[in-house]
């Protein structure tokens, strides 16, 4: 036997017994559970992991894997594991618009088995959209989230509830010196652009994509009509120019600096714009978006859940840890200590909540209302090309209807590249 061999032999061997030692000193029977999340839900949910692994010593140890902050990185570094085949996570914390491309992959394990109707049911009438694709439930919502309308309750008394009166509202306070700009939202050639649009489509009756049919209406007079509203903004002075610029942050920081009378944003902001620097702290109410008279506001869909990747040996162990990270208890704690929206129905006229957050109930009648981006595994491709063609005609490169127009023979493209709707 050669001396490399030898050595060799002694490593593998030393690296056996350290293994075996490892894992006796935790007991054999405990299983390592690892789920993989965006790095500010390491933060939010270090806590409830510690209190797990104290409460479940001895059969379950939990670890959370740290990802990038932005959705895409994370989704990139999910989606890259997962290729290689056997990913060193159990669970994954997902946006809502992956799940249909995870499941279309075939990477993830139906939780229908393990969460029944009665667990739905709990849930507030938004937190159960996203969650199923093709009948089998694969995603169980750690956090609610949804599109939000933000008005000055110095300015007004009551919000705008049309595009019309959005505009009248806006130009009078500008008009008297109130409000340097109207609105601001986000116009920014990226996902937040594709959010908006469709709660504007949606408000005037229109669709992204046919839930029936499986086809894009872009081109439809709804679609056209919702281009132009938010056009208009712009040639309006309603909105500034450089909206076409702003994603949520610089929204934020528009609204909160005392610059414009209505935004559109999350629910995460209304805690910003309570903070001691806040030019309209206490000033603030939330709504949803408008609608043309006659059709229901409607709120993008946001929120975050956790899967179960297929492949795990710890399937069992991995779904009590995400029982336990969505339970109510874990949903009052993170609400309460990082501000993230619950998705227990109870949870939204909670005492101890509204004390918190007087808003919450709002944010519920806005969950109560939302809506779905298209749920297709072919949605990134979608949304790009909608994205694209929303930027060319807020800058100015192009005018609606051929803009449009365009958006809907490319989303055409797309689907019948993939053989249907997706």
């Amino acid at each position: 036997m050669t001396i490399g061999r030898r050595l060799l032999i002694m490593v593998l061997t030393v690296l056996m017994v350290l293994g075996f030692g490892v894992g006796w000193s935790r007991g054999q029977a405990v299983e390592d559970v690892r789920i993989l999340m965006p790095a500010p839900f390491v933060d939010a949910t270090a806590s409830l992991v510690e209190r797990f692994n104290v409460d479940h010593q001895d059969r379950i140890h939990l670890s959370i894997t740290r990802g990038p902050l932005e959705t895409e990185s994370i989704s990139d570094l999910a989606i890259s594991s997962l290729l290689l085949g056997d990913p060193p996570f159990d669970s994954l914390l997902m946006d809502v618009t992956w799940l249909p491309k995870y499941a279309e992959a075939g990477w993830l394990e139906p939780l229908d088995r393990w969460f029944d109707s009665g667990d739905e049911d709990a849930l507030i009438k938004g937190a159960r959209l996203g969650n199923s694709y093709k009948d089998h439930l694969y995603r169980w919502p750690l956090v609610a989230d949804v599109g939000m309308l933000y008005w000055r309750t110095d300015l007004m008394e009551e919000p705008p509830t049309t595009p019309d009166q959005l505009i009248e509202i806006s130009e009078r306070l500008q008009a008297d010196g109130s409000a340097k700009y109207g609105f601001v939202w986000q116009g920014r050639q990226y996902e937040g652009l594709s959010c908006d649009f469709l709660e504007i489509i949606s408000g005037y009756g229109g669709h992204w994509l046919n839930s029936v049919t499986g086809q894009p209406e872009l081109d439809s007079a709804a679609a056209n009509q919702a281009a132009q509203w938010m056009e208009s903004l712009l040639a309006k002075g309603i909105s500034p120019r450089a909206v076409t610029n702003f994603a949520e942050s610089e929204t934020l920081q528009a609204f909160k600096s005392g610059d414009a009378a209505l935004m559109r944003n999350w629910p995460y902001a209304f805690a910003e714009l309570q903070k001691d620097d806040s030019s309209v702290r206490g000033k603030v109410g939330i709504t949803t978006m408008v609608a043309e008279p006659g059709q229901q506001p409607r709120a993008t869909l946001g929120s975050w859940g956790l899967s179960l990747l297929k492949g795990s040996p710890h399937q069992d162990a991995t779904v009590e840890a995400i029982r336990f990270l969505t339970s109510e208890s874990a949903q009052r704690e993170r609400f309460m200590e990082r501000g993230y929206t619950p998705t227990q129905q109870s949870l939204f006229t909670d005492p101890a909540l509204t004390t918190r957050s007087p808003v919450l109930p709002d944010i519920g009648k806005a969950l109560d209302v939302a809506i779905e981006r298209p749920p297709t595994p072919l949605y990134a491709q979608l949304s790009d090309v909608l994205q694209r063609r929303l930027s060319a005609v807020l800058t100015g490169e192009q005018p609606v209807q051929p803009a449009m127009d365009e958006a809907q023979a490319s989303s055409e493209v797309i689907l019948k590249s993939a053989g249907g709707s997706g």
